[in-house]
């Protein structure tokens, strides 16, 4: 029996799922597998018998990615998730940043005594807002939540604009033909009256929307950041708002240079935080945590490249390495040495790192522990798991 360790209250979706598949749950002994959410694992020690960590959610900047990656450990997440959660928050955002409801709310709640009904309509005028429509809102990455805030832009009559570094044949596919595709991201900021970021926190893309970039926005536009804290320099839009250079930034990360500030709106982190998707995410995450342990699929990893083939032999070896040459001819050669047939192989590589999955239909007794042995002795090989078929 293998057991999972989770943390942050996974979804019982999830936690059905592998309880329903044999695994323990928070065991005693050590885990085979992590299953988080937003757990910072940084400062966690991470068992050596960890074979794979899962992040049910989008973001991954709270698992040590590259440490993890040395030791042959391929992380997880779950993009689309919480897609729709997110985008429906985001609608949220653009229409607050259009109409100043929170004020408007906040002022309904202090108008006490004598006619409120007048008194509300003699002051209404100062929560007077603009329209979304033939308005140009700019949408920065256009993946599993960038396409579907364009999208429904749409609906709303807005001119829309996306930049993706990464468009490729799915993401054009998702994004509607009206649609207009800009060659650079300068070209988003200068046009957009509404800006949303919706690409992954990485080391590249800590502040990507700074100063330079923010003064290339129109003075009267908005930035709507509910992708990942650090993706837009804070204090950078703070000084753009401050100037008068940026009308408002609304935002799902708090930090300390936000706060007190009437042109920022902050939520406290909640764009996958309903029902569904964190059933969804967890459920997807429990998935792809199970076909790794069990077949030794690969599915979403962000290290590590993805190879998902039907299980039909007895027997499967992966083996994750550094990308560097020679490797799957080191590789043949040891099985070759204990007579072994391959039957099927798949090789593919991603930056650093690369993964070979070989499929046998024999192993005689006692060999399971040699040939495992014998393939993590190659210099670049950083992991080694067998797996067997049940069926």
């Amino acid at each position: 029996m293998m057991n999972i360790k989770t943390y942050n209250a996974i979804s019982h979706t999830g936690l059905d799922y592998l309880k329903d598949r044999g695994y323990e749950i928070n065991g005693d002994q050590d885990p085979d597998g992590i299953l988080l959410r937003s757990q910072d694992l940084h400062k966690e020690p991470i068992p050596k018998s960890v074979k794979a960590v899962v992040r049910a959610g989008a973001g991954f900047n709270n698992i040590p990615v590259a440490d993890l990656s040395k030791r042959g450990i391929p992380v997880f997440n779950t993009p689309g998730g919480n897609a729709n959660a997110v985008k429906e928050l985001t609608v949220a955002a653009l229409i607050m940043a259009a109409r100043p409801i929170v004020g408007a709310i906040n002022f309904s709640n202090q108008v006490r005594g004598g006619d409120v009904s007048l008194r509300t309509e003699a002051n209404k005028g100062g929560y007077r807002g603009t329209e979304l429509y033939e308005k140009t809102l700019g949408v920065i990455g256009l993946g599993n939540v960038g396409s579907k805030v364009a999208n429904i832009a749409l609906a709303f009559g807005m001119k829309v604009i996306g930049y993706d570094p990464g468009l490729n044949a799915n993401t054009a596919w998702r994004v509607d033909r009206h649609i207009t595709h800009a060659k650079s991201v300068d070209e988003v900021l200068q046009q957009s009256d509404f800006v949303t970021v919706h690409i992954p926190y990485t080391k590249e893309n800590h502040h990507f929307i700074d100063a330079d970039k923010l003064a290339e926005m129109k003075p009267n536009a908005a930035l709507i950041n509910f992708s990942r804290g650090g993706i837009v320099d804070d204090e950078a839009a703070v000084k753009a708002l401050n100037a008068d250079k940026l009308r408002m930034f609304i935002t799902d990360f708090s930090s300390e240079v936000l706060f007190d500030n009437d042109k920022v709106i902050i939520t406290p982190h909640i764009g996958g935080s309903t029902v569904e998707a964190e059933d969804t995410s967890a459920l997807m995450a429990a998935k792809q945590l199970d076909d790794y342990l069990t077949s030794g699929n690969i599915v979403n990893s962000v290290n590590y490249p993805d190879i998902n083939e039907p299980f039909t032999t007895k027997y499967r070896l992966g083996v994750l390495h550094n990308n560097v040459p020679n490797m799957i001819g080191q590789i043949t050669k040891v099985v070759g040495e204990l007579d072994l047939n391959i039957e099927e192989l798949s090789n593919r590589a991603v930056g650093d790192y690369a993964y070979t999955l070989l499929a046998l239909n024999q192993l005689p007794l006692g060999q399971e522990d040699n040939i495992v042995d014998n393939l993590a002795a190659i210099e670049n090989v950083l992991n080694v798991e067998l797996y067997q078929d049940q069926d």
